[in-house]
């Protein structure tokens, strides 16, 4: 169900990495954007001008397979009009020349979006050797060249000087803010761009394919703030191979798993097919906050947390937690909150009350 992956693909990608910044709020209207994944003419629904649905309140989340020539702007806008959602918003840009996990949030799901951001993100992408570019990927100019190409056993070795807490000097073209103005800006007008390395997280990298001698298909599972662009980069220097991404694909964000994706055309299908599948592909909002605790609480307490008062977890069988937590009632979200010495404090408040209508559809990584 998800969209194939081409190793040697040599679409430009620009600004996509590990920690763009999560939006929220809700998106721009269906009308503004294309109706097609890839800008392609799909005569039938264009020339469709029949009225469209009232939007609803609808709560949970869309685990979309973004495709390749889509600004995450633009699929949330699609999805959002497949569904005639009132709110909505995603977690986690994706550039239009990636393709991949794109989780879209609809209504009470927007307020669990930080918690999925702050989750391990996997790429796959493809390392092109040779050429080091200005935007560390295939749609920058070529500042430097390598007539040399490393073998298998040179790549596997340098992988492990990655792994682990690691500083990263981030891309120059990159949303991070010099003095108030985005460092990509400044790059675009010529201006010499210093950033300071910064720690990040990479639980695991691995080669994963070696199509030639050019390309090398690598696999990084990392924490927030990762750029996949300076890999490839740091990696082609290593090497003294130089390097670009030159490919790349998020198989995962946070709780969510590639083999859930739903590729676009699938759900213009399922909203054609009728409700019932087109609901099918919608996600409990609690399936974002699959990986902290979780506490279950009586109406009473219930109600005083849905109110942003505090309570405190009484008797033997109260759970020994600290941190952030997901409160739940009778099956139902009701908040998420930070538990300190036996006591919830809530600080995200769920608005609805109505139990999960299906479980998640996949089980825990």
């Amino acid at each position: 169900m998800t969209a194939p992956f081409s190793a040697d693909a040599a679409a430009p990608i620009l600004a996509t990495e590990a920690d763009a910044p999560p939006v929220v709020a809700e998106a721009a209207p269906a009308t503004a954007q294309p109706d097609d994944a890839t800008g392609g003419p799909r005569a039938s629904r264009e020339q469709d001008n029949r009225p469209r649905a009232p939007k609803r309140d609808l709560d949970g989340w869309v685990l979309l397979d973004k495709p390749t020539g889509m600004t995450s702007t633009q699929a949330v806008a699609v999805v959002k009009r497949i569904f005639g959602a009132r709110k909505a918003g995603h977690a986690g840009t994706l550039d239009p020349l990636a393709s991949g996990c794109l989780p879209i949030a609809f209504g009470e799901a927007t307020k669990t979006v930080p918690y999925v951001m702050d989750g391990r993100k996997t790429y796959r992408f493809t390392v092109r050797f040779g050429i080091e570019t200005d935007t560390d990927d295939s749609e920058g100019k070529a500042v430097v060249t390598s007539d040399h190409r490393p073998t298998d056993a040179d790549i596997v070795a340098a992988l492990a000087a990655f792994r682990g807490e690691v500083m990263q000097v981030p891309p120059a073209y990159s949303a991070l803010k010099i003095g108030g103005e985005r460092a990509y800006d400044l790059a675009r007008e010529g201006e010499e761009v210093v950033l300071q390395p910064r720690p990040v997280t990479i639980f695991r990298i691995e080669l994963m394919e070696r199509p030639d001698a050019d390309h090398a298909v690598l696999e990084a599972e990392c924490g927030k703030g990762t750029y996949v662009r300076a890999i490839a980069r740091d990696l082609g220097r290593m090497l003294d191979a130089r390097g670009h991404v030159s490919a790349l694909r998020r198989a995962c964000v946070g709780p969510f798993l590639e083999e859930d994706l739903v590729p676009l055309d699938e759900m213009r299908d399922r909203a054609e097919a009728g409700e019932e599948a087109l609901m099918d592909a919608l996600d409990p909002v609690a399936l974002a906050l699959e990986e902290i605790p979780q506490i279950t609480v009586t109406p009473p307490d219930a109600h005083r947390l849905r109110c942003g008062q505090s309570v405190i977890l009484r008797g033997r069988d109260a759970p020994i937690v600290q941190g952030h937590a997901a409160i739940t009632c009778q099956g139902a979200l009701i908040a998420i909150g930070d538990v300190e010495a036996g006591e919830i404090f809530p600080h995200r408040v769920f608005n609805w009350g109505q139990k999960d209508k299906k479980p998640p559809r996949r089980g825990k990584r």
